[in-house]
């Protein structure tokens, strides 16, 4: 083997480890900037953030509204101008006294 030939697998040996060194780091940082938990990636963190921050208020209402409906239903202190409201749309009742108007669409 000749001289020239010894020192360039030497420089070659000498300069892999780094070389791989870098391309593990450059792989890291890759993944830092442009992966899906990285820096580019905040902004739609942000947006979906807000977003579910507005279905979070929506459902509290919609929470609160159910909740107060229930409590007026509760068997032993029912509203009864909600109860008959709701007995009358679910069962189509109507009381004798009463004058039904039809409405043509």
């Amino acid at each position: 083997m000749a001289v020239g030939t010894k020192n360039t697998f030497g420089a070659i040996r000498r300069a892999a480890l780094p070389a791989v060194a870098f391309l593990i780091i450059a792989n890291f940082l890759g993944y830092a900037i442009v992966g899906s938990n990285g820096i580019l990636s905040w902004g739609d963190y942000r947006r979906l953030k807000e977003e579910k921050a507005v279905e979070l208020a929506q459902l509290d209402e919609e929470k609160a509204r159910l909740s107060h409906r229930a409590v007026l239903l509760d068997p032993r202190r029912a509203d009864p101008d909600l109860a008959d409201e709701m007995v009358r749309s679910e069962l189509g009742l109507v009381r004798p006294d009463e004058v039904i108007v039809e409405i043509q669409d």
